[in-house]
């Protein structure tokens, strides 16, 4: 079986304050991408898991959330996990692209479909709330509010499909890092941080604050997006390293593109994609 596990971007984030259980609670907007890794998912006669994926530097053990969704799932329903899982990874590791969190909840669908448990929604969630605050958003495989600290996931109706360019530089960051230093954190001055309305919605993160104080091109690339003509609104996604442009059209992206590369050097990883609020 193959199995698609997309990007998310989100449209909106805030962050409401620190909770008992030392999590943040969150209001975000989230929508899935046009970008995806693949999930190879096959059962075997015997044996164990076997895990593999093409891209270099990715943890095959438990430290991958693919391999702790196999193993929660498989313990929950009481089955040996007699597979064999190969991952194709497109969305890059430390982008605040929730790649990892997809892989997880697209083998929990996986697993559910193949192994036919049937398995509700709400059991799904609550296997997936384990495994990270962003894995049951993409149990819904559409747009969503999400709330709490991930867990709450409300499905929204009504939006459309834009384009977008996405840019990460070549370092990723820590996002439990980003969330302990977000209290204190200070604004840049000449720095926009305010509230953008777009096609895809009102854009604002109040990650961005943290962690461009620290990651200075991140603000310098937001800053220069929004020069550009073609550009209608930008915005870290999640905890970054990626600033995703809202194009006012799809044809732009190449020669913006082009004049990143330029700008900021050709080290860069770039993606023209669009947003599915209704899924991919």
């Amino acid at each position: 079986m193959r199995w698609l596990a997309p990007a998310k971007i989100n449209l909106s984030l805030r962050v409401l304050g620190k909770r008992p259980d030392g999590f943040h609670e969150l209001k975000s907007l989230m929508v899935p991408v046009s970008v995806c890794d693949v999930l190879h998912v096959a059962l075997k006669d015997t044996g164990d898991l076997e895990f593999a994926c093409d891209a270099p530097g990715i943890p095959l053990d438990e430290g991958n959330l693919v391999v702790r969704a196999v193993r929660l799932f498989c313990e929950t329903a009481g089955l040996a996990p007699r597979l064999r899982i190969v991952l194709e990874k497109a969305v890059p590791h430390g982008a605040g692209l929730g790649g990892g969190s997809s892989d997880a909840a697209t083998t929990l669908l996986a697993l559910d479909s193949l192994f036919k448990t049937g398995m509700g929604p709400e059991a799904l969630c609550e296997i997936a709330a384990q495994i990270g605050s962003d894995v049951p958003f993409f149990l819904a495989r559409s747009a969503a509010w999400i709330g709490g600290r991930g867990e709450i996931v409300e499905p929204v109706e009504g939006l459309e499909p834009v384009p977008l360019l996405l840019v990460k530089p070549p370092f990723g960051v820590p996002t439990p890092w980003a969330y302990k230093q977000w209290k204190d954190s200070l604004e840049i001055p000449d720095v926009p941080y305010g509230e953008q309305a777009t096609r895809a919605g009102t854009l604002v993160n109040d990650l961005e604050r943290p962690v461009f104080q620290k990651y200075l091109l991140l603000a310098d690339l937001k800053r220069w997006f929004l020069a550009q003509p073609e550009v209608e609104g930008a915005l870290m996604s999640g905890s970054g390293a990626t600033v995703f442009a809202v194009l006012r059209e799809a044809s732009a992206a190449g020669g913006l593109m082009e004049r990143v590369a330029l700008e900021f050097g050709s080290q860069l990883w770039m993606q023209s994609c669009e947003t599915r609020p209704s899924g991919v």
